[in-house]
């Protein structure tokens, strides 16, 4: 286990820090005006990856927050992948050159998938695919749209397109606090040996990230247990002083 493996997520609507519940944008909750003085933060107690989305623009399939992208890559070290209406060539440019190691897709598998593949050619280890699910079928577009496609159709076709690194979420849990999906790890595990599976989603405490790592998940994003402090930074720091 590295720093790298557990990923703070810090989400974005008019500019603030918000977390939303099941991915209910009203059930918003704003945590912070100052997205830069929260990566601060978090670069100054020894986290070194960020999972910055662009909630506005997952929405609206535009991307709404370059200025904060670039204003974090330009003041931390921090490793940052960043998602949220990332739709065409020039997007995906303009997210690298805005300071973003790697870019965070999801829409496009299911509305441009052979974009998706070109750019996982391209691209490699610096495409990481988000998988939404509710009730195992896929969302899509700031979780506006379901598709009657169950996970395992979904990753078996991306699968073939040389993937590495996907992060799945399930809605229902993300923002709850009540635990992560840890059956459904399991089994993406199992099928699909060879990819870096990220758990996201009802993380929320430290056993949890925990317990995610030993099973074999790659990474472990954490979203509203950091803003709740339900998980401290101390702790995680204490998971690599051992």
């Amino acid at each position: 286990m590295n720093y790298n493996n557990i990923i703070i997520a810090i989400d974005l609507i008019d500019n603030k820090c918000v977390r939303l519940t099941q991915g209910n944008f009203f059930k918003k909750k704003i945590y912070s005006n100052d997205p830069l003085e929260v990566s601060l933060i978090l670069k100054d107690n020894g986290i070194s990856r960020l999972h910055l989305v662009d909630l506005d623009g997952a929405r609206t399939g535009k991307i709404v927050h370059w200025n904060i992208l670039n204003k974090i890559a330009k003041n931390t070290d921090l490793i940052i992948d960043f998602g949220g209406g990332i739709n065409k060539n020039d997007d995906i440019k303009a997210v690298f050159d805005n300071g973003a190691s790697i870019a965070t897709v999801g829409s496009i598998a299911i509305n441009n998938p052979l974009l998706l593949k070109e750019w996982i050619k391209t691209y490699e280890d610096k495409i990481l695919l988000g998988i939404d699910i509710i009730n195992n079928k896929i969302a899509i577009q700031g979780w506006k749209k379901i598709y009657n496609i169950h996970i395992f159709d979904f990753i078996d076709k991306i699968y073939s397109y040389n993937i590495k690194n996907i992060f799945c979420t399930d809605i229902q849990k993300d923002g709850s606090l009540s635990g992560p999906s840890f059956y459904l790890y399991k089994k993406i595990i199992k099928k699909y040996p060879k990819l870096n599976l990220i758990a996201s989603g009802g993380v929320s405490n430290i056993k949890d990230v925990k317990n995610l790592i030993k099973m074999g998940c790659h990474g472990v994003i954490v979203g509203k247990a950091f803003y709740e402090r339900k998980i401290l930074l101390k702790d995680i720091k204490k998971l690599f002083n051992k």
